[in-house]
């Protein structure tokens, strides 16, 4: 598929985290001159193998760039960024640069919650189909690799294949002609209010994926917020929703999916665990037939697809207790989400972290009714404690201040009886304690497995 031109170089890639590095890397294998610079202080070693000359971070480099490539973990108030922007010049995300560097089918998902799981979906469903598929985005590989041979990028990439990403809104409020065949939103809530600053800006990075859609790209949307929200672009529009009614393309009632007014499939087919993940299968099965896949390979997909790591991810059960990793539960939304897919009274809670400006007094209900004793870490021990304290007192469900995530769950699992479930949920950040939720995710594998 033709695909816009980059913006002539040289190129300054700002933060050389994983999608910066990648994005320097993608450049280089096709000789352009590329600066490297980040705040923190990061030198890949493959950078520097590949000949990317790294600078400090400022704004005097830009007087050696044609185009800045910015990291999505990089603010746009970063000084350098509005520099840039203030001089005219060019400035992109990691997403649309490779995005304009691949050719390929583009099946790109968003929303504040569900989007790893409705990603690697797609991509069981892709592969239980026999169609060629590839998966990257926010998922965990970025993207540019896709678009960079070895020895620091991929295998050539099939011209065939589908690239399912998942999107983020930091990648896309970086987009500027984005336009992916099919774009999914999952749904929206409150998230990275820290960095968008209100509801509203967050609402408008997430509606960039449908922004550039022609008519004949399809947006696959929430039925309850299809006629809300002003999506832009000229996709045609696909909805699902459970209890949707007749209105919506794909939906679910207690026993099946529908597409269409047909039965699709059976909710007790599908593998995952949840009513937020018959969401996220309404999304997947929609998306991979609007994009021509064959029902049965749809089908087979929902059935075998067991999940992603850190995302309530059953790590064992001992003595009849169920350990649950949802360390990428890192905001209220996705919390209360892991609690509903558990029976009311079985849950023992970790919760903790560095907040995001969240309101912790949304999980005061959930918790009263469906949790036994909440045990709390990290930075937001103390107002998680104060927004809590009030309704858990009333219902009787211990609030402990542990501080680490191995004190939690000792003293979680010190209590637990068979039946019980040990969740790892935190409704924030890691960045407190860990590098990232994947760590804190693996801690918490490492130590109910030890």
């Amino acid at each position: 598929m033709t695909r816009p031109p980059l913006p002539a170089g040289p190129y300054l890639i700002v933060g050389l985290a994983r999608s910066g590095t990648a994005a320097a890397l993608a450049l280089r294998s096709r000789g352009q001159e590329v600066l490297g610079s980040d705040r923190a202080g990061l030198t890949p070693a493959a950078l520097v193998e590949a000949g990317v000359e790294l600078v400090e971070h400022g704004t005097a480099a830009l007087e050696r760039a044609g185009c800045v490539v910015k990291s999505p973990g990089v603010p746009a108030s970063e000084p350098v960024i509005a520099a840039a922007r203030e001089r005219g010049m060019p400035v992109i995300g990691e997403l649309e640069l490779a995005w304009r560097l691949l050719p390929n089918d583009f099946v790109a998902v968003t929303g504040t919650n569900g989007k790893t799981t409705t990603v690697e979906l797609l991509g069981a469903i892709y592969r239980a189909s026999a169609r060629p598929v590839a998966v990257a985005g926010n998922v965990g590989r970025a993207l540019s690799l896709l678009a960079t041979p070895p020895p620091h990028g991929e295998a050539p990439l099939d011209p065939d294949a589908t690239i399912v990403c998942e999107a983020s809104s930091f990648q896309l409020e970086d987009t500027d002609l984005f336009a992916p065949h099919a774009a999914v939103l999952l749904n929206i809530a409150a998230d990275h209010l820290d960095r968008h600053g209100d509801m509203a800006s967050y609402t408008a990075a997430k509606l960039r994926v449908f922004a550039n859609q022609g008519a004949g790209d399809v947006a696959i949307v929430p039925a309850g917020e299809a006629a809300s929200l002003r999506l832009g672009g000229a996709a045609r529009r696909v909805s699902f929703g459970a209890g949707a009614g007749a209105g919506a393309d794909m939906r679910a009632d207690e026993q099946w999916l529908w597409w269409r007014g047909e039965r699709f499939a059976a909710r007790a087919d599908i593998r995952l665990r949840g009513p937020h993940n018959a969401q996220n299968a309404m999304a997947a099965a929609a998306a991979a037939l609007e994009c021509g896949l064959p029902a049965d390979g749809v089908r087979e997909g929902l059935a075998t697809f067991a999940g992603v790591a850190h995302r309530l991810e059953e790590v064992a059960t001992r003595e009849g207790v169920l350990f649950v990793n949802d360390s990428k539960g890192t905001n209220v939304a996705s919390t209360l989400v892991a609690l509903r897919s558990f029976e009311p009274g079985s849950v023992r809670l970790i919760l903790g972290g560095r907040g995001k400006g969240e309101d912790f007094a949304a999980l005061a209900d959930d918790v009263a009714a469906r949790v036994r004793a909440v045990y709390l870490i990290g930075e937001s021990a103390g107002e998680m404690a104060a927004a809590l304290a009030p309704a858990a007192t009333a219902a009787g469900v211990e609030i402990a201040d542990c501080g680490t995530l191995e004190r939690a769950l000792a003293a979680a699992r010190a209590q637990a009886r068979a039946g019980e479930v040990v969740l790892l949920s935190p409704a924030c950040t890691s960045f407190d304690q860990f590098t990232d939720y994947e760590q804190r995710g693996d801690e918490f594998r490492r130590l109910v497995l030890a």
